[in-house]
């Protein structure tokens, strides 16, 4: 954490939730009240049924398990759409759970309109905007088709992924590359720049990756 600088009077914090918050801040000199709190449980009855049913117990040991074993090897970069055959014309992926557009975050919508304008289904950000009112767009999350995205995950069908397959159980993932440092789509900008990063990342990098791991 950042040290906390340019105050003009003594600071009173109150952190709820984690500890390390107000153990940062109390590490800088400053008083810290915690509160401990989580988010409620709901319906306690359900939730202690299914800490205590052993399929819970057994599920968690085969997926431990599966990740030490795990052996990742990039195997290949291809564009997105070649090894996830349902990401097709007007279908995005991205980040976290089912979302809908209407409400999406800034920085996720900035990144629909960046991979619209991208791929050529809009010419600006009004047409882009539109397109995604219109309920044109499917959107659907990246690790319905094994695949992750950093920040917004935005993945369309045009843009180079790293192909990932576990030489243990013999399965394959997907993931995005990484645009760099600066104005990028994975924080929702889609300035000028941005597209032209995308576009040789598409017909320069991607290729030239995949040519060398190959």
């Amino acid at each position: 954490m950042n040290t906390i600088s340019n105050t003009s009077a003594a600071l009173s914090v109150v952190n709820i939730g984690a500890d390390l918050f107000a153990d940062a801040i109390e590490a800088q000199g400053f008083a810290v009240t915690h509160v401990a709190w989580r988010p409620p449980a709901g319906d306690q009855h359900a939730l202690m049924t299914l800490l205590a049913d052993p399929r819970v117990n057994e599920a968690n040991k085969i997926a431990v398990e599966r990740m030490l074993s795990a052996h990742p090897v990039i195997v290949d970069v291809r564009p997105a759409h070649e090894v996830i055959s349902a990401l097709q014309k007007h279908k995005l992926l991205h980040a976290g759970p089912p979302i809908e557009w209407e409400r999406m975050c800034g920085p996720m919508r900035g990144a629909v309109v960046g991979a619209c304008i991208y791929e050529e289904w809009a010419k600006d950000e009004p047409e882009a905007v539109a397109l995604a009112d219109s309920g044109t767009l499917d959107f659907e999350p990246c690790h319905h088709y094994n695949a992750v995205g950093p920040m917004a995950g935005i993945t369309s069908p045009s843009m180079p992924v790293f192909v990932v397959e576990d030489k243990t159980q013999g399965n394959q993932t997907f993931s995005t590359l990484n645009e760099g440092l600066g104005k990028v789509l994975r924080y929702g900008a889609f300035a000028p720049e941005v597209l032209e990063r995308l576009s040789w990342m598409q017909e320069v990098l991607g290729p030239a990756l995949g040519r060398a791991i190959r």
